[in-house]
């Protein structure tokens, strides 16, 4: 059976993906629409991550969820961390796909991306943490 935190985190993996796949058709409106046939930088990057992420959080966070030793409080809260980071990551290069203003975030970085960039930080690899451990507790 399959434990109800795990359902819901694989529930926001199929959400993932289906917003991967809007994005594809919109960098496949801006490819075609393009001279040189190609998408704005950041609306390829956001359709990639949006990609990758949907099947990170099936194929890696819905197991360490369903095999985890800790309490499904503690699984909740992990998984929330890591698939909202991913969500706040996919949205971000989609507004900077959607503003066209850059083509590297970096090079033109506003005040306060530390700031997010250590959120991510804790957010996905302490969830994951979190995750892998009470994996390893209650399966090694």
């Amino acid at each position: 059976m399959i434990r109800q935190e795990t359902a819901w985190v694989l529930f926001a993996a199929g959400l993932i993906f289906l917003v991967a796949l809007v994005l594809g058709v919109w960098k496949w409106q801006q490819s075609i629409a393009s001279p040189d046939g190609t998408a704005h930088r950041y609306v390829s990057v956001a359709h990639n991550a949006a990609l990758l992420y949907s099947f990170a959080t099936s194929a890696i966070v819905a197991p360490l969820v369903q095999f985890s030793g800790w309490p499904s409080a503690v699984n909740v809260t992990a998984a929330a961390a890591i698939i909202g980071m991913f969500v706040l990551t996919i949205s971000k290069y989609a507004r900077l796909g959607r503003e066209g203003r850059t083509d590297n975030q970096m090079r033109d970085r506003r005040a306060g991306l530390r700031g997010v960039r250590e959120a991510l930080v804790v957010g996905e690899i302490g969830g994951t943490l979190v995750l892998l451990s009470g994996f390893a507790s209650a399966q090694l």
